[in-house]
């Protein structure tokens, strides 16, 4: 973005000094009236800048696809019974919404493209369907955890500390 700003700058210089020179040759001259004459290199500033923004914008857009595609990759493991590395895609998710995060702050000027919402909401659908279904995952491991828990109690237990109700099966 200084860069840009830069640039404008410059070229803003350089026309007025472009205009400067007009003026003082006709001037010189005597015979002409001072003229502003537009420099052709504006529509191309303006192009550069749509160009760099385009830029921006794919590169943000990318990043929002492959956090998508990360996401949208450990729950279709999830839900087909896949075996999953939960350490990679931590890994994963968690470097790729970094990227997003610092794209997203560095151009914040492009938060209101309508391609760009319409990416972050999709994501958003993505991130609670994951998050559904590792919540699901989640209990039943807590349900089979606590199954095993019983069953070592269980078996380790000879009945010695346990009261008569434990006895009689109540």
């Amino acid at each position: 973005m200084q860069a840009q700003e830069g640039a404008v700058a410059v070229a803003m210089d350089q026309a007025v000094a472009d205009t400067e020179m007009v003026t003082t040759e006709a001037a010189a001259s005597d015979a002409l009236l001072p003229v502003l004459l537009p420099i052709g290199g504006g529509e191309a500033m303006v192009e550069a800048a749509d160009a760099v923004r385009s830029d921006e914008m794919r590169g943000l857009l990318a990043a929002i696809r492959r956090l998508a595609s990360i996401v949208e990759e450990e729950t279709t493991a999830l839900a087909t019974g896949q075996k999953i590395d939960f350490d990679d895609f931590s890994a994963r998710k968690s470097r790729s919404m970094l990227e997003f995060v610092r794209l997203m702050r560095a151009r914040m000027h492009l938060g209101g493209e309508v391609e760009i919402t319409e990416e972050i909401q999709r994501l958003r659908e993505k991130l609670e369907r994951n998050r559904s279904i590792l919540e699901m995952h989640y209990d039943a491991v807590r349900e089979v955890a606590s199954i095993i828990v019983k069953a070592v109690k269980d078996a380790e237990s000879d009945g010695t500390y346990t009261g008569r109700t434990a006895q009689d099966g109540k």
